[in-house]
């Protein structure tokens, strides 16, 4: 397919419809802003919107779900990848917000959500051999732990890909996070600002970069309000409720004089709870308590927890934009992207404190 002037040369087509590529190449866009215009999205500039209404109406062209996909060997589909299981992503606050985000967004985009749940090595398997048969347009992923070799084999597909969090400080993949070390930075500097001095912390499993970070937060923390760091107050869990038990469990045995805890999520937290009550703990008279997320398991606490709100359902929407936008870059005219190409797109979004009757 070649333009030259205002002269219009097409070549390979098959029914003589014009295509959603043409009409991109003639309004000079790429081929993701021809379909957010045509689907109505308020994500697009006047002028590109006047461009794209120029090349619709020179073209003739008529919207088609089917014959768009077929025309651009286009899926319209995105698989959102989350290694866990179906009961821990359906019953956890932070995966619903994020599935919600990710939905919203491609529902403006016109595009459709696989979610997919791949746990072991052979699910793993079976999906790249899937990725593989073009099945889809890109993939996001989240909940990624350290080791996982899933985005780099995805990447290699030639596929484009967004991580929700990523694997390490130094990320070759595109991804979009919250900023953790800043909200275990803010959530011992509350509790040290109310006079607590016997910090402890339940962090997530640490093969996650998010928990690495978290627990980064809070050593930086208690070395900003000059205390001194006891590992014994340090204890590990995998993000789960039952995880925040069994760790508070552990730190009331090591340390049964702690007068704070910083859980590395809400859940965690409400585990942490439980098991200061049977203790005889008040919250926060005895024990101060905060978690991270600020999900509907803190807000509907007794009593209502202090957290570091990320924000969840942003994430989702920002990583789904920044994949769109991967896709029409590497869909439109001309726009196939070079071997060594500049850095993946990384943004990291700003945590707050919400302070509640918890601490």
């Amino acid at each position: 397919m070649a333009y030259e002037g205002s002269s219009r040369v097409v070549s390979g087509r098959q029914n003589g419809r014009p295509t959603l590529e043409e009409v991109a190449a003639l309004a000079g866009v790429g081929r993701g802003t021809v379909s957010r215009v045509i689907n109505g999205s308020p994500r697009v500039s006047e002028q590109a919107k006047e461009a794209v209404a120029r090349a619709v109406a020179e073209l003739g062209y008529v919207p088609n779900q089917a014959a768009r996909a077929l025309a651009g060997s286009r899926t319209d589909a995105v698989a959102l990848v989350i290694p866990e299981t179906e009961a821990r992503v359906f019953s956890e606050p932070y995966f619903l917000d994020l599935i919600r985000g990710v939905s919203a967004e491609l529902a403006e985009a016109d595009k459709q959500l696989l979610l997919t749940l791949v746990r072991t090595e052979a699910e793993r398997r079976r999906f790249e051999d899937y990725l593989a048969a073009q099945r889809v347009d890109g993939v996001l992923l989240a909940s990624v732990h350290g080791d996982d070799p899933l985005p780099d084999r995805i990447a290699r597909l030639g596929l484009p890909v967004v991580m929700n969090g990523r694997r390490s400080e130094a990320e070759p993949v595109a991804y979009v996070d919250s900023d953790n070390i800043g909200a275990g930075r803010a959530a011992v500097a509350h509790l040290a600002g109310r006079g607590r001095s016997r910090i402890a912390t339940i962090s997530g499993p640490l093969d996650m970069y998010v928990a690495r970070a978290r627990l980064g937060g809070y050593r930086a923390g208690l070395a900003e309000a000059g205390i001194q760091p006891d590992e014994s107050l340090v204890a590990t869990a995998d993000f789960t409720e039952e995880g925040g038990r069994l760790a508070m469990r552990e730190l009331l045995e090591r340390n049964p004089g702690l007068d704070a805890v910083f859980a590395a999520s809400d859940v965690m937290a409400a585990g942490a709870r439980g098991v200061l009550r049977e203790a005889g703990r008040r919250i926060p008279e005895d024990v101060a308590l905060v978690g991270v997320d600020d999900s509907a398991v803190a807000r509907l606490m007794d009593p209502p927890l202090t957290s570091v709100r990320q924000p969840i359902e942003e994430m989702g929407r920002t990583m789904t934009r920044v994949l769109l936008r991967k896709i029409a870059e590497e869909s439109g005219p001309g726009s196939a992207p070079p071997a060594g190409k500049g850095e993946e797109p990384r943004r990291v979004l700003p945590t707050e404190l919400v302070v509640r009757d918890s601490s």
